[in-house]
């Protein structure tokens, strides 16, 4: 029988490993070829076209679910990292946004087929925060 006291993983530490596996994730995302993220961009085309019978232009449906798509896409990195490290102020969550989505603007520089924007930038960061209200509230119930 083992004596060993029994090791209990907590929400902090469940959130620190998930941030690695998040972190490859949005990397592959980010930093694939025009060719290969234009698998994931063309299911955002698709559902584009989809709010056209609604009387939603592709012209205006793609960058809006372009953006909304940014947003999601950086809500867990908010999440995971106020549950990782709880009483960071919403402002670090943004900061750290905003540098992460940099860094990741400026990589895209280098990529040919990547074409890095403010609006990523805008959306990367909101949806950071996002991610911080979410955990703060639910830390808060």
């Amino acid at each position: 029988m083992d004596d060993a006291p029994a090791r209990r993983i907590t929400a902090a530490h469940a959130a620190r490993i998930l941030l690695v596996p998040y972190s490859v994730a949005v990397a592959l995302i980010v930093w694939l070829p025009a060719e290969d993220a234009g698998r994931v961009t063309g299911i955002l085309a698709d559902c584009a076209r989809l709010l056209v019978p609604l009387g939603v232009p592709v012209e205006v449906g793609y960058p809006l679910l372009e953006f909304v798509a940014n947003i999601a896409l950086f809500v867990p990195l908010g999440l995971l990292v106020q549950l990782a490290w709880p009483g960071l102020g919403w402002w670090r969550i943004a900061l750290l946004g905003l540098t992460t989505s940099a860094l990741i603007e400026g990589v895209q520089f280098a990529i040919p087929s990547r074409f890095p924007t403010v609006s990523d930038l805008i959306a990367n960061t909101s949806g950071s925060v996002v991610g911080w209200v979410i955990a703060h509230a639910w830390a808060r119930r």
